[in-house]
């Protein structure tokens, strides 16, 4: 949901954001929240709500109390209170609607110490907020290269500046606890600012530079997730997925979120399911599970003497099989109840899309040599016939 300035432009080609991120109609922001309550009036004598919701850059956002009682409104650029000076950021959400994200992210909006909104940004704070920002990229590739003189087993993955420019923060990953005093030493004097280090995880720094997975659709803790789930490889089995670990991994190196989603599901409907390590016993022998299908309410087995014969059995007919097995009986062997019987045949490719085989391309060599055998047979023929001609 873009807005103008990012769409398609002549010949197909995009735009791009002319806003550079800073979006004044909030609709292709990270983690933005729909204000459903904008055409809706307050009831007679309802003073407003006076806290304010302001996004910074990437996906930092943080909740300011409009003590001045400026009329403001979602993508106003304003200037607001930081622990020295001042920061630039812009208005995501007002209202009714900020109490509940306040809520739900346990903030106290009765706090008399959260952070005040001084003004509307002008349009000098606005060219300093923009100059800082355009400075973030050399100053983040000049930082690395200092890291790494330092051989600090680290890696600075953003920067972002203070509104007035007196202050930067470096966002860094590492495995380990790294004595960055050193560093900080040689940044402040080759920048001339105040520097602040805040390491962060893989996720968070995943959900602060963004970026596709592997669904082609941006990340999902960049745009609309608010907080990480631990997400284990119980996940993937419950959901009968390979455990590929390069499949399963997003771009932060960890499992993906999206494991999650259906992992209820799953559990739900494999509650009244038979394990996977369950054994049938039957006059023809012990059979085992080798698949589960959730979604046909079936499953596979097969002998221990004949493994490549797998039998399919309804859920309703396992359990019974199971039932009869509590009580020491043993039914007569899998194929009077199996639904279908699958014989494991030898596999044989063939060519589905109608083209070519890959050797297509030697046939008119071929062609062409048994010209060439055709003709020089017919000259040592021609060459032995002479002879009998002269004679």
């Amino acid at each position: 949901m873009g807005c103008s300035s990012c769409s398609t432009g002549k010949d197909g080609q995009p735009k791009g954001c002319k806003n550079n991120g800073t979006c004044g109609t909030d609709g292709c922001n990270k983690l933005t929240v729909f204000d459903w309550l904008s055409n809706m009036s307050l009831p007679n004598g309802e003073k407003p709500f006076d806290c304010v919701e302001i996004r910074f850059k990437n996906s930092r956002k943080e909740f300011f109390r409009n003590s001045e009682n400026l009329s403001l409104s979602i993508g106003d650029i304003v200037a607001t209170q930081a622990t020295s000076g001042h920061d630039v950021g812009m208005v995501t959400l007002t209202g009714e609607l900020v109490r509940v994200q306040m809520k739900k992210k346990k903030e106290d909006y009765s706090n008399l110490e959260l952070p005040k909104i001084y003004r509307k940004a002008s349009q000098k704070d606005i060219d300093i907020w923009q100059k800082c920002r355009d400075r973030e990229e050399e100053i983040k590739k000049r930082a690395r290269e200092i890291a790494i003189i330092l051989k600090l087993q680290m890696k600075i993955s953003d920067v972002e500046f203070q509104g007035d420019g007196s202050k930067a923060t470096f966002y860094y990953t590492a495995e380990d606890r790294i004595d960055f005093r050193q560093l900080i030493k040689d940044m402040a004097k080759a920048f001339g600012i105040r520097i602040e280090m805040r390491q962060i995880g893989y996720r968070q720094e995943a959900q602060r530079l963004g970026g596709i997975g592997s669904c082609g659709r941006e990340l999902c803790c960049s745009t609309w997730l608010t907080d990480f789930r631990s997400v284990s490889t119980s996940a993937a089995r419950y959901q009968q997925l390979s455990l590929n670990p390069q499949k399963l991994a997003g771009q932060c190196g960890k499992l993906k979120c999206c494991l999650n989603y259906e992992l209820d599901v799953y559990l739900d409907a494999l509650k009244d399911f038979p394990g996977q390590e369950t054994k049938l016993f039957t006059e023809k022998g012990v059979a085992f599970c080798q698949k589960v299908d959730i979604f046909k309410a079936s499953l596979w087995f097969s002998y221990r003497d004949e493994p490549a014969n797998w039998h399919i059995l309804s859920k309703e007919q396992v359990n019974e099989i199971l039932e009869k097995n509590k009580k020491k009986e043993k039914v007569a062997s899998l194929e009077e109840y199996a639904v279908e019987n699958v014989v494991e045949a030898e596999k044989v490719f063939e060519n589905a899309v109608g083209q070519d085989s890959l050797t297509r391309f030697d046939a008119p060599k071929r062609k062409k040599n048994n010209r060439n055998n055709k003709n020089n047979n017919r000259k040592k023929s021609n060459y032995k016939k002479k002879p009998t001609n002269n004679a």
